[in-house]
């Protein structure tokens, strides 16, 4: 595999500015940390997506964050592996989980949207599955609060002052994959994951 073939980082997040910190953006802030620490921008590409490119210790890296709803974020993937020479294979797709504790990460290949609106539209929008996946665990809802309503809400005070550790982990664990590869990348995700970061 060549080095020199880039790699695609595609956060899922909602779009605009009353969004921005919400449970539902963790994909856009985990690809906003990785623009970050290399100095990137992002820029306006077409079919309604924001771009921005690093390199990650020889290897390219394109970061995307779709400007379209979450749910529809497919073709905006689509469009920028068409126009950057992309396949499935180098795909990465950073998504808010419900199914996990907020603090809990995960890295893995393939797999069913397990309910993600925004991970069915990538895969169906691609043909495939065969992209990796990084789960940002967000929790449940308190009893009674509606689903939809939960992943539009901030993160509370307590998580948002872990926030910048966890999205560390996450952004060490995307250049890990890039550089080692996937197994490397969820061992390290992993075993940081165990050890939430403590309450402040």
């Amino acid at each position: 595999m060549q080095s020199d073939e880039p790699w695609l980082v595609a956060g899922l997040g909602t779009p605009g500015p009353w969004f921005g910190g919400t449970r539902h953006n963790a994909g856009f802030l985990v690809v906003d940390q990785l623009a970050k620490r290399h100095g990137a921008r992002f820029r306006l590409f077409r079919a309604r997506c924001r771009v921005a490119e690093i390199e990650v210790e020889g290897r390219r890296v394109v970061l995307a964050k779709p400007q379209w709803s979450i749910n529809l974020s497919g073709n905006p993937v689509r469009t920028v592996m068409r126009c950057r020479g992309v396949r499935a294979g180098r795909l990465v797709v950073v998504q808010d989980d419900l199914d996990f504790p907020f603090g809990a990460s995960r890295l893995k290949r393939g797999g069913g949207p397990g309910g993600h609106n925004g991970i069915r539209s990538v895969s169906e929008a691609i043909g495939s599955r065969d992209y990796v996946r990084l789960r940002f665990g967000i929790g449940r809802p308190p009893k009674g609060q509606p689903i939809g309503k939960f992943v539009l809400q901030e993160f509370s005070n307590a998580e948002q002052a872990q926030l910048p550790t966890l999205l560390d982990r996450c952004a060490d664990a995307v250049e890990t994959l890039v550089v080692l590869g996937l197994n490397r990348a969820q061992d390290q995700l992993h075993t940081a994951a165990a050890h939430p970061a403590a309450s402040h």
